[in-house]
C-alpha cells in the first residue's frame, strides 16, 4: 500500500506545527517543494516539487519508504530508502516532457 496524499499533508503539518522541525527544516524548502532524504547507507537531501507526490513512479519509491520505515523516518523528514543513482533516474524521467 501507497502514501496516499492526504496522509503526507497531515504530516506535512504536523511538521509545521513543530517549531524546531519548522525553524530547521522547512526554513530551506520554497513553498511548493519537499524535503526528501535518499539513500542506503549515506542519507543525501534533495528538494523536489510536490507536484512529484501524484507520479507513479514516485508513488513507487514511496511505498517502499512506507514499507522500510512506515510513517516514523529516521532523518526528521521524508526518507526514501533507495540508491542514489536510482532516485536520480526517477527525477530525470519526471522531468522529461
Amino acid at each position: 500500500m501507497g502514501f496516499r496524499l492526504s496522509a503526507i499533508i497531515r504530516a506535512t503539518q504536523t511538521l509545521q506545527l513543530s517549531p524546531s522541525a519548522e525553524s530547521h527544516l522547512a526554513s530551506n524548502v520554497p513553498k511548493g517543494f519537499l524535503a526528501v532524504y535518499v539513500g542506503e547507507i549515506q542519507k543525501k537531501r534533495f528538494i523536489i516539487p510536490i507536484s512529484y507526490l501524484n507520479q507513479p513512479m514516485f508513488q513507487d519509491l514511496l511505498s517502499q519508504a512506507e514499507e522500510e520505515f512506515g510513517y516514523h523516518h529516521p532523518m526528521d523528514g521524508l526518507t526514501i530508502p533507495c540508491k542514489e543513482d536510482i532516485f536520480h533516474d526517477v527525477i530525470s524521467s519526471l522531468n522529461q516532457p
